[in-house]
């Protein structure tokens, strides 16, 4: 008989001086994936699946990122079709640029867009919320009704992609907090990405890591 744990899909989360790297890796761990904390760029190269964590300022975690070669890794992987996963700030770096107290950063520029302060009575959106998850998500397959934990002052209220090559057109989670609207998490082909923090959002989020670590293509680079 063959070993499973061979066959556990092997998930780098990218370290770059971020917090809830701890926490991020044990959730996941939960899945039943094999995960290494690593900015090793063969490893995340290597790697079924890289995770993409951020809590912080867009610059900031940009900067942490370029200082490991991140933003190089994810291009180099979602070129070659192999799955990412962002969360709060590390779905925001993925987007063209971010505006801070009246400062613009570059990101990522995986996707067009601006990350910009909510436009609420009160900020930051700290707790739990509903999500509106489009009709055939898979990483809110079971948890479409759910509530997430969402802690952030700043998200993306315009999305601008409407199709490209990765085999689809994007689908796009909304939430609303203080009557404005924004984007909680995307699906494009290899590249998902959530606003809200699984790794804080209870059995919901625990479903959501076990979604998106059941789409990875074992067997590495």
């Amino acid at each position: 008989m063959a070993d499973a744990s061979a066959a556990a899909p092997r998930v780098a989360v990218l370290d770059y001086g971020s917090g809830n790297l701890r926490s991020a890796v044990r959730a996941v761990e939960r899945t039943g994936a094999s995960v290494s904390l690593t900015s090793d760029l063969d490893e995340c190269l290597a790697a079924d699946g890289l995770l993409v964590p951020g809590v912080g300022a867009f610059a900031a975690c940009m900067a942490g990122l370029r200082e490991v070669k991140g933003d190089r890794i994810i291009g180099r992987r979602l070129a070659g079709g192999r799955p990412v996963l962002g969360i709060c700030v590390g779905m925001q770096v993925l987007f063209a640029r971010g505006i801070e107290h009246g400062v613009e950063s570059e990101g990522c520029d995986e996707w067009p867009g601006v990350v910009e302060r909510l436009q609420a009575p009160v900020v930051p959106h700290m707790g739990w919320n509903t999500v509106a998850a489009p009709e055939g998500s898979a990483l809110f397959a079971g948890v479409e009704d759910e509530r997430f934990y969402f802690v952030h002052s700043y998200a993306v209220r315009d999305w601008q992609l409407v199709t490209n090559d990765r085999t689809r057109a994007p689908l796009v989670t909304w939430a609303e907090h203080g009557g404005d609207r924004f984007v909680a998490a995307v699906e494009n082909g290899p590249l998902w990405a959530t606003q809200f923090h699984p790794e804080k959002s209870g059995d919901a989020g625990a479903r959501l890591f076990a979604n998106w670590v059941a789409t990875l293509p074992t067997g590495g680079a």
